[in-house]
């Protein structure tokens, strides 16, 4: 299956985004729970710096939990920021503190899976339907809805996981970065729309570049303003992919602090959570883009 249809930004109809806005700002947290003892470790080790426990890669990832998202809420809780956190349901089973400071601020929650050292790699279908159904009846459990969105557990997925979700009745999609718009996925039943998650805008994978936290507010104001000014004639979504083991550190929060001064100082800047685009879309934009995609003007 194809699973996007191919479309020039250029030639698409126009993203009217709410209040005329260029931009269309989604931050995403990334809470995680990283286990101990891993069980079981598949295709991949999650701590393969030494035999486990590795005290010093799971302390840095704790860190976050402990103390670095705490921070992070501050500074959200300054520019009244509603986050869409790329959250381990497990994070809310063991840390009731974290789900109530999530709950109480109105975050969207974008499902990261259980845990973020399980992987979906290598699964059969069967079983990837299970580790998904279990993650939306955990959120239903803990919080009485339905679960919005899909970002998968360290960004592993298989063949399957586009149409695995939308059987869920989960609405939005995060494993592609291959756009500065959502869109529609093409599915085996019903509809799922991606939202653009962003490895560009990542401080986990800057760092791992080796590059610092004042690098990526460079990288931020840089991106924002081509988006912006793009935004004029064909507006985009920008994401802030964070983690609070990265961001929440103290010698880089106050850079956090700065690029979203930048931003939500310029006018035509929606903020937004990841299901609150998601929801426009599909009113607003679905019938437009999936009868220009069904036309000839993308051949």
């Amino acid at each position: 299956m194809e699973r996007l249809t191919y479309s020039p930004i250029i030639n698409r109809p126009r993203l009217e985004l709410p209040n005329g806005a260029r931009v269309a700002l989604w931050v995403c947290p990334n809470i995680e729970h990283y286990e101990y003892l891993p069980d079981p470790v598949r295709l991949r080790d999650p701590w393969p710096r030494m035999p486990h426990p590795d005290i010093l890669g799971y302390g840095l990832k704790d860190y976050g939990n402990r103390v670095g998202l705490w921070r992070m809420f501050d500074v959200m809780d300054h520019f009244d920021v509603r986050c869409t956190v790329s959250l381990n349901l497990s994070v809310f089973e063991h840390y009731p503190e974290i789900m109530a400071a999530c709950e109480e601020r109105g975050w969207d929650v974008l499902c990261h899976g259980i845990y973020n050292t399980q992987y979906l790699w290598g699964l059969d279908e069967p079983a990837e339907r299970a580790i998904i159904e279990e993650c939306v009846d955990t959120y239903r459990r803990l919080t009485g809805r339905q679960l919005p969105g899909w970002f998968s557990p360290a960004a592993s997925h298989t063949l399957n996981t586009p149409d695995l979700v939308a059987e869920a009745g989960i609405k939005y999609y995060a494993d592609w970065v291959h756009d500065d718009q959502p869109g529609p996925m093409n599915v085996r039943r019903g509809r799922l729309l991606t939202v653009p998650y962003s490895m560009e805008l990542n401080d986990a994978v800057l760092h791992n570049r080796a590059q610092e936290a004042d690098d990526f507010l460079v990288m931020i104001k840089d991106y924002f303003d081509t988006v912006y000014a793009e935004g004029a004639e064909q507006p985009r979504i920008m994401c802030l992919a964070l983690h609070p083991y990265m961001m929440g550190q103290p010698h880089r929060i106050g850079y956090l602090e700065q690029a979203l001064d930048y931003i939500l100082s310029h006018d035509g800047v929606w903020q937004a959570t990841g299901e609150e685009i998601a929801d426009w879309y599909y009113a607003e934009m679905w019938d437009k883009v999936t009868a220009h995609l069904g036309g000839d003007d993308n051949a």
